[in-house]
């Protein structure tokens, strides 16, 4: 049943038309005034809303724009009487659905109230066709259809529309940013802000600053109000990226926000309200990271609502043959190639054999080296390219099929050969590694490599 608010500082009128839209099989709430109005929609979602023009306290068109500010999605139709049709247009330009004058009849309601079901249901099969659509080519960019993919596919279709947090988990170039921005686009906060922020790639003393923001003067430096990360962000998505490279002191203050959904800035005495959605990523685990004490466990529940779990590129080399001709394609415009190479399939063959440690962010690397070096006509791979494993870890030929023990071996191989390469600098061994600075000291201390 279909909930509809009316707001109308005259309670005959409101009384009048909850009996009417009654019968019709709506539920109705009522409010005298705009004030009113917006602490029912504090706690309720409403399908429409009926609202008139003039009334006391806040008028029908402050609270249209209060409304769509605090990101209401709900029709909103506004009543005029005689002589106010011109502010009734204007409330449509800013944003209202549509108006009726006053006096009206009973069928003049329920016309316009089936107008808008009408135009709702058409938006909700648009977003169900463009999500059809879009899982035969992938998501922003993310190509493929191996089995793993298409169930990431759908689980994007399910959480999209919703306000659930939701946790990607995978390797390091994966396309976790790629998923985040598909679920803010597929979303009825598209129009709104996605912000993006990699927890592990700024400093502790400058974090909390960036998320929160903070009042001019609150310390040395801040010699301007500035809204964080949480602000810019708000009726749309923040995305926070290696979440697990957040420090704990951090962490109890993002707990907060997504208990209480307000912020508070550095040096400030009250709170701001927020509607974010929150969508977090990490290369970790972070169920090990809390039963090591690295991660709060609390925090950790709040942010796992809802998981998507990336495959690394080794385990769908199956999609090579449509991801890098799009890769090849999307890479020759950015760097301006007035045409794209063939990708032939000797080549095709050598880019399924390698085991692509740095997954996608690897393939797109090399496929823009690859451009460089091309003739125009056929794709032609570096030279140092080499389609084995060598270089591997030996832990790959052995009968140990322990995947903690290949993934540890791995990464302490890795990060030597990236320390060799850097003659021991470790600021870009880190880069070299496509990780946090931070994180290389942390697997330093952990792997015994200081």
């Amino acid at each position: 049943m279909q909930q509809i608010l009316i707001i109308d500082d005259d309670e005959n009128l409101r009384h009048m038309l909850s009996i009417m839209l009654q019968r019709q099989g709506y539920r109705v709430d009522t409010a005298a005034d705009g004030r009113q109005a917006l602490q029912r929609l504090g706690t309720t979602a409403y399908d429409y809303i009926l609202c008139d023009i003039r009334m006391p306290e806040m008028d029908g068109r402050t609270f249209l724009h209060a409304a769509l500010q605090a990101g209401v999605t709900a029709p909103i139709i506004m009543m005029t009487a005689y002589g106010t049709v011109d502010t009734a247009v204007a409330c449509m330009q800013e944003g209202a659905y549509d108006f009726i004058s006053k006096p009206f009849k009973q069928d003049e309601i329920v016309i316009v109230l089936k107008k808008a079901e009408e135009r709702e249901r058409l938006k909700a099969e648009n977003r169900v066709l463009k999500l059809a659509v879009q899982e035969q080519q992938g998501f922003d960019g993310m190509v493929g259809r191996n089995p793993a993919m298409l169930a990431v596919y759908d689980q994007i279709r399910r959480v999209a529309s919703l306000k659930t947090t939701v946790l990607i988990q995978g390797e390091s170039g994966t396309g976790k940013e790629l998923v985040a921005r598909a679920l803010h686009r597929c979303s009825c906060r598209e129009s709104q802000p996605f912000v993006a922020v990699n927890c592990g790639a700024i400093p502790e003393t400058l974090l909390e600053g960036e998320l929160f923001g903070h009042l001019k003067g609150a310390f040395t430096g801040a010699v301007n109000d500035k809204p964080g990360l949480f602000e810019q962000a708000d009726n749309g998505t923040l995305f926070l990226d290696e979440i697990g490279e957040m420090p704990p002191s951090l962490q109890v203050k993002l707990l907060r926000v997504l208990q209480e959904g307000e912020v508070r800035r550095i040096g400030a005495v009250t709170p701001v309200r927020v509607d974010v959605r929150v969508i977090s990523a990490t290369s970790r685990d972070l169920q090990t990271e809390v039963g090591q004490g690295r991660f709060r466990e609390d925090l950790f529940f709040r942010l796992n609502v809802f998981t998507i779990q990336l495959p690394p590129l080794r385990e769908r080399v199956d999609d090579l043959p449509l991801l890098v001709p799009h890769l090849v394609q999307r890479c020759a415009a950015r760097i301006g190639l007035p045409s794209v190479p063939r990708v032939t399939p000797e080549t095709l063959r050598q880019l399924m054999a390698h085991p692509w440690p740095g997954n996608i962010r690897e393939l797109e690397n090399l496929l823009e080296r690859s451009l460089v070096l091309s003739d125009g006509q056929e794709l032609r791979l570096p030279e140092p390219f080499k389609p084995t494993t060598t270089g591997i870890p030996c832990c790959l030929e052995t009968e140990n099929l322990s995947i903690k023990q290949a993934e540890r071996e791995i990464e302490i191989s890795l990060i030597r050969r990236a320390l060799e390469r850097t003659n021991g600098n470790r600021t870009h061994a880190a880069r070299l590694l496509e990780i946090s600075h931070r994180a290389l000291l942390y697997k330093l201390k952990e792997y015994g490599l200081e």
